[in-house]
């Protein structure tokens, strides 16, 4: 009890995490989720925490790494070694919680182990995979979710804590003007939820110049081959292939806006604090995560549609850059989402800490 009492109040926990084996942590290109578990384990790490993190064989932190053995969440084999090894690690670990950013089959080992478990999502979630969790874990697992905005069809069944993502903020370069014939930006995978067509057709109506950089993915070539290649002109249109994340900070803040004409349900889409982090406006669709982000007329500026789009890239100069980079440090930096996962472990320890008094009474 004494032991459960002082990590609730501030000691040093020794916690597991956990994402998914396909991406190194962090990546080098595309990853939004395995940028999330990069910050969050090297900012407990930072403050004194015991993290141990279950990943990709090349990932490269100041944490411990266990390797997993397979790399694939589609393939049965892969699923069960890599919930086994964590299972290894974790029962008899000496661990206070362990912390999911992978699959909820990786946990199954661990069903009847009391170790607090938090369930993080930032894909979409069904109802059958909270009841089935529920089953398996009971009162042991707590689920987070990167917006608010998609959990409602599984808030009723369990408590939910919405923490969102976060961005490193010391590695954005804050720039507080751009020259008036700056580009617009669209950085994304390439491929038509994403809506890089009408990124095009919006800078065009405004008469901006657009830079596109993002990986083409698998499956989506004869879309990139149909509607993006041929309004490339490298003058006017210009795409730069996948950037790194000196690239990225480079393009994100030498942009007059960043364009966000998604046609899906986004959980998150972390480039959006990236770009607010450079000071870079966002000018998105109203829908799904962009106005959980964006303060329109404040950081940005929320839109319906290509022609309003197009119409909010001439305002966008009315925009303070120092509010974009203000609203990251404010709501989404490294620090402040830490902090929030920090504080939701202690409080989750201390519930724990109460139920085992009233058990011993």
């Amino acid at each position: 009890m004494a032991d459960l009492r002082d990590r609730a109040k501030g000691d040093s926990l020794r916690i597991a995490v956990t994402a998914d084996p396909e991406i190194p942590v962090p990546p080098v290109h595309y990853g939004g989720a395995e940028r999330i578990v990069h910050l969050l384990v090297e900012g407990l790490h930072a403050r004194g925490h015991d993290v141990v993190l279950f990943a990709h064989p090349d990932s490269k932190v100041s944490c411990e790494l266990v390797r997993y053995p397979g790399r694939s969440s589609a393939s049965p084999i892969d699923t069960i070694r890599n919930a086994t090894t964590i299972a290894t690690h974790v029962l008899g670990g000496g661990f206070d919680l362990l912390h999911s950013f992978s699959r909820l089959a990786y946990l199954t080992p661990l069903a009847l182990s009391p170790i607090p478990k938090f369930m993080s999502y930032g894909r979409a979630i069904t109802p059958r995979s909270i009841k089935m969790a529920k089953r398996l874990f009971g009162r042991s697992i707590e689920f987070t979710a990167c917006g608010r905005h998609f959990i409602a069809p599984v808030e009723s069944l369990a408590p939910w804590h919405v923490i969102y993502n976060a961005v490193p903020i010391g590695t954005y370069t804050f720039r507080p003007e751009v020259p008036a014939d700056a580009p617009v930006v669209f950085l994304g995978r390439v491929e038509h939820i994403k809506g890089p067509h009408l990124a095009i057709q919006a800078a065009r109506q405004a008469g901006k110049t657009i830079v596109l950089a993002g990986n083409v993915p698998e499956g989506h070539q004869d879309y990139f081959d149909r509607e993006i290649r041929p309004l490339v002109d490298g003058v006017h249109v210009r795409y730069v292939g996948p950037v790194d994340d000196r690239q990225k900070n480079e393009l994100l803040g030498r942009a007059a806006a960043f364009l966000m004409p998604i046609l899906w349900d986004e959980p998150f889409g972390i480039v959006m604090a990236e770009a607010m982090a450079c000071g870079t406006p966002v000018i998105g669709f109203n829908r799904a995560s962009v106005p959980e982000i964006v303060d329109d007329g404040v950081s940005g500026f929320l839109v319906n549609d290509v022609n309003e789009m197009a119409r909010a890239i001439g305002r966008v100069a009315s925009i303070d850059r120092r509010a974009c980079r203000a609203a990251v440090e404010r709501r989404f930096s490294d620090r402040v989402v830490v902090e929030e996962y920090e504080s939701l472990y202690r409080a989750t320890l201390r519930a724990a800490e109460s139920r085992a008094a009233v058990r011993a009474q």
